[in-house]
C-alpha cells in the first residue's frame, strides 16, 4: 500500500465489541467514533464497516483516520460501549472477556506499526482513566517490550475458555470489574477475518479442520490462527489471517496463495481468502462434507486502505452505509 494521495497518514483499528443483538446499540457506537469534543462530525475520520453477528453477539466496528485522530475516535467509541453493554448479562458464543473486547490498530498509510503502538498504548492509558472499572491488557507493539502476540496474551489470560475476571491480572487499571471485563488493546501488521462455513453440525470435525489449517500446524497456512465455532446450524471456522514480513513481494491475484502489499516502504504478504476457503474446502471434502461460503469481516488490506482514502477524502463519515453495513 503506498503513499496516500490525500498526503494523509492513515491508520484503522477493528474495534472488537461484545454486542451485536441490539443493532441501535451498535450504531450509537460507530456513530460517536466520528464525533470531535465540540460534538461535530470529523473530516479525517470514517467507520467503514460494521459487522455483527448476533450468534456470536459480537460486532467488529472498522474505523478508519488520520493517526493523530485515530486515539480520540475510538477513546468515543469505547466510552459510548462501556456505557451500553453490560459483561455480567453478556451472553454469546465467541469466547470474549471485555464489553469492549479488542482494539488492535493497524498502519495503512505512511505510518510504521512502531507508531501505532505508540497510539495504542496511549489509548490504553486514556482509557483506564475515563472509565472506572476498566483494565487493560497490552499485545503486539503495544506491549513493550516483550511485544507478545494477541494469541499469546489471550492463552496467559483464559480468553479462549472464558471467563473468570476475578483471577485476571490487567498491565493498566484495577482488577477488572463484573461489568467491563477485560479490554485487550495492541497493534501489529494488518490482521483480516475471514470465515469459512462447513455444511455440517459435527463441532469435533470442525475443530479438526481448523487445527489442520493454523500456521502452528504441521502443513498449516502460514499466519492464521483457527476455530470452530456453532454458527446458524451448522459449523464455521473462524480464522485470524496475520500479515507477515515478506521481502519477495510479488504482484498477486485473487487466486494466490499469497497476496502482497506495502506500508512506509516495509514489505508484508498474507494467506488469500481464496486459497483458506479453497483449504477449507478440500478438507471438508476428504471429509465426506461440503462448504456452503465464505464471509470476509470488513475488508483486506488493500481493500481497507483504498476505502479509507476515498471515505476520507470525500468527508464520508458513515461509509458503512454506503458500503451496506453486515447484520447477521
Amino acid at each position: 500500500m503506498s503513499s496516500s494521495r490525500l498526503g494523509l497518514r492513515l491508520a484503522v483499528c477493528l474495534l472488537n465489541i461484545s454486542e451485536a443483538r441490539r443493532k441501535h446499540i451498535v450504531e450509537n457506537i460507530a456513530k460517536a467514533a466520528l464525533l470531535g469534543k465540540n460534538g461535530k462530525k470529523h473530516p479525517e475520520v470514517s467507520v467503514l464497516n460494521i459487522f455483527s453477528d448476533q450468534d456470536y453477539n459480537r460486532s467488529v466496528i472498522t474505523i478508519a483516520a488520520s493517526i493523530d485522530e485515530l486515539n480520540n475516535s475510538v477513546l468515543a467509541a469505547c466510552l459510548e460501549a462501556f456505557q451500553s453493554i453490560d459483561m455480567e448479562v453478556q451472553e454469546g458464543i465467541h469466547p470474549c472477556l471485555g464489553a469492549v473486547d479488542l482494539i488492535p490498530i493497524y498502519p495503512l498509510t505512511d505510518v510504521g506499526v512502531e507508531e501505532c503502538g505508540a497510539v495504542a498504548r496511549s489509548l490504553a492509558e486514556n482509557l483506564v482513566l475515563h472509565v472506572p472499572g476498566s483494565s487493560v491488557f497490552l499485545f503486539g507493539e503495544a506491549d513493550l517490550p516483550e511485544k507478545r502476540t494477541l494469541v499469546q496474551r489471550r492463552k496467559q489470560l483464559g480468553w479462549f475458555t472464558r471467563r473468570d475476571f476475578s483471577a485476571l491480572e490487567p498491565d493498566l487499571g484495577a482488577a477488572p470489574a463484573r461489568r467491563c471485563g477485560l479490554t485487550g488493546i495492541g497493534a501489529s501488521p494488518y490482521v483480516m477475518n475471514c470465515n469459512v462455513t462447513i455444511d455440517s453440525q459435527d463441532l469435533a470435525l470442525g475443530k479438526e479442520i481448523a487445527s489442520a489449517i493454523r500456521g502452528s500446524s504441521a502443513n498449516g497456512l502460514k499466519g492464521v490462527q483457527a476455530m470452530a465455532f456453532p454458527h446458524k446450524g451448522n459449523i464455521e471456522i473462524a480464522c485470524n489471517v496475520e500479515s507477515f514480513e515478506d521481502q519477495e513481494v510479488t504482484e498477486t491475484s485473487e487466486d494466490s496463495r499469497y497476496m502482497a502489499y506495502s506500508v512506509l516502504g516495509d514489505h508484508f504478504s498474507y494467506v488469500s481468502p481464496h486459497y483458506i476457503e479453497a483449504q477449507v474446502k478440500k478438507l471438508a471434502s476428504d471429509r465426506g462434507i461440503g462448504t456452503i461460503g465464505r464471509a470476509l469481516i470488513g475488508f483486506t488490506p488493500q481493500e481497507c486502505k483504498n476505502c479509507a482514502e476515498y471515505a476520507i477524502k470525500e468527508s464520508i463519515g458513515e461509509f458503512w452505509k454506503i458500503r451496506g453495513g453486515v447484520f447477521m
